[in-house]
């Protein structure tokens, strides 16, 4: 039942004593209640060099100032492929582990706010009334008596009064898992975009593997007939036969393997949407990719601690500093205050009459005389801290060996390509070479043999490499926390709520 004070405290009522004693003690109450027992918080400083490490894989890498961060572009201005685009769209929608990160937000969220609203008195109406029948033999008058109460009124139940900011910094403690939270549901989403760009090129890469053995086996069978037609008219001998079937059956082999790595392949990416996703969306080969957009691969500890999971593992640290606040608040008085004040009347009629006027005022102070908890418990709260500095720096140093190794795959990837494509253009005048040299009988078909399973090998390599490259730049981008800017969540110190722009 809520009622409203204008209507409990009418003007006839001249009783103002109560709100004399309640009203200023309740405010004051409020207006001191900031101080807080937390150690200030310092960022701890990151384990890790200022630069990159040196050796040759980092001698290629050439600083590109000139492009954009990878923490300031939104994934849609990354990758520019429009069929992956809208792949990652789905999957950003529909994904299910993405949707419990999002609701794990909320939830943390409702919790800040359950622990927030510990700072406020809660304040409940209540109304009663009753009748009661004394008989003679128990009424004091000697005569049935019939008694009659109603009441109604406002009260405060056990509010605790926060003047040692225990409240205060289990509110902060909940802030902090919130904002940690929401930097694991923006991690999660940066993952998870990654993991469907790498997802839709390991398809398209083996789908060029697929076609690449397709056609192999194709050119072998039409090698096969030919040394069976010249086998037939004692041209050939059945060892070359033999050696050609042998090609045929590989080359049927990974006909198979690549069809069934397909196959796997887009059911992973399909369970990464979280939907079946169109086929006119996947692609057939890494030619029909458009690459991402190019990125600056300049790095230092600055560029690592604006990655979420880094800012997660820094929420959690200013988690377990604000839990040292609430236990060291423990060992001090807990002031707390019980009040209701309202109107009581024989009578129905007459509750809001002059002089029907009630009310309770019971403040109530508790000091710790003996409690061995609370000291294991502040014992706990440091050393919870020093586990969350540890995982900081853990986190800190994760981050740039995740770095590091991009940017090693980054610094040598593209001499590896050219180096391929090289062997593949070498590989393919070998076998050209051979081909002639068997079909003039210079040379056995062994050769032929060696140089098709060597340009055939080269040309597998090859679409490895280019995958690589491929997935290097999506591994840049994800490692260098790509469109971590995009995402802010702002918190207005008056508590009254969070924002959380997106962009992108």
């Amino acid at each position: 039942m809520r009622i409203r004070l204008t209507r409990m405290i009418p003007q006839k009522w001249r009783d103002a004593e109560m709100i004399r004693r309640i009203i200023p003690f309740m405010g004051m109450a409020l207006l001191f209640t900031g101080c807080s027992l937390a150690p200030q918080y310092s960022r701890p400083q990151a384990p890790v060099p200022a630069g990159l490490p040196d050796g040759p894989a980092y001698e290629n890498i050439k600083a590109t100032s000139s492009a954009p961060a990878a923490c300031d572009i939104p994934w849609r201005e990354f990758f520019t492929d429009n069929r992956m685009q809208r792949v990652i769209e789905t999957a950003l929608e529909n994904n299910r582990d993405l949707r419990v990160a999002a609701l794990k937000v909320e939830r943390a969220r409702a919790l800040y706010r359950i622990q927030r609203s510990e700072l406020l008195p809660k304040v409940y109406g209540d109304g009663s009334g009753g009748k009661q029948r004394l008989p003679a033999d128990l009424s004091g008058t000697g005569r049935s008596e019939t008694f009659e109460q109603y009441s109604v009124g406002l009260g405060v139940a056990s509010w605790e009064i926060d003047f040692f900011g225990r409240i205060r910094s289990l509110k902060q403690k909940a802030l902090q898992e919130f904002l940690s939270t929401e930097q694991a549901r923006h991690a999660a989403e940066i993952l998870l975009v990654s993991e469907v760009a790498n997802a839709y090129l390991s398809l398209a890469a083996d789908r060029e593997d697929l076609n690449l053995a397709l056609s192999t086996l194709d050119s072998q069978k039409g090698s096969y007939d030919l040394i069976e037609r010249r086998y037939e008219v004692g041209v050939a001998q059945m060892l070359e036969l033999r050696q050609a079937q042998t090609r045929v059956d590989a080359a049927r082999v990974d006909v198979a393997l690549y069809t069934q790595l397909a196959a796997r392949d887009e059911n992973a990416l399909n369970l990464l949407a979280g939907s079946r996703v169109e086929p006119e969306l996947l692609p057939d080969s890494l030619d029909d990719v458009r690459p991402p957009k190019d990125i600056s691969f300049t790095i230092s500890s600055e560029v690592l601690l604006t990655r979420p999971d880094v800012l997660q593992a820094e929420n959690f640290l200013k988690s377990a500093n604000a839990n040292i606040g609430a236990a060291r608040a423990a060992f001090f008085p807990r002031i707390s205050l019980t009040t209701a004040f309202g109107t009581a009347s024989g009578e129905l009629s007459g509750l809001f009459k002059a002089g029907s006027a009630s009310w309770n005022f019971a403040p109530q102070i508790g000091l710790p005389i003996f409690d061995p908890g609370v000291w294991s418990q502040l014992k706990v709260s440091k050393v919870e801290r020093k586990i969350a500095v540890a995982e900081y720096e853990k986190a800190i140093q994760t981050a740039f060996r995740e770095v590091a190794d991009a940017l090693a795959q980054r610094g040598t990837v593209e001499e590896q390509l050219e180096a391929q494509s090289s062997l593949v253009d070498a590989a393919a005048e070998t076998c050209r070479l051979s081909n002639a040299l068997y079909t003039k009988g210079i040379d056995s078909y062994l050769g032929v043999l060696d140089s098709q399973r060597s340009l055939y090998a080269s040309r597998q390599g090859l679409i490895s490499v280019r995958l690589a490259r491929f997935t290097n730049l999506v591994k840049l981008y994800a490692v260098l926390g790509g469109g971590a800017s995009s995402t802010v969540v702002s918190y207005n110190n008056s508590g009254s709520d969070f924002d959380t722009e997106k962009s992108g």
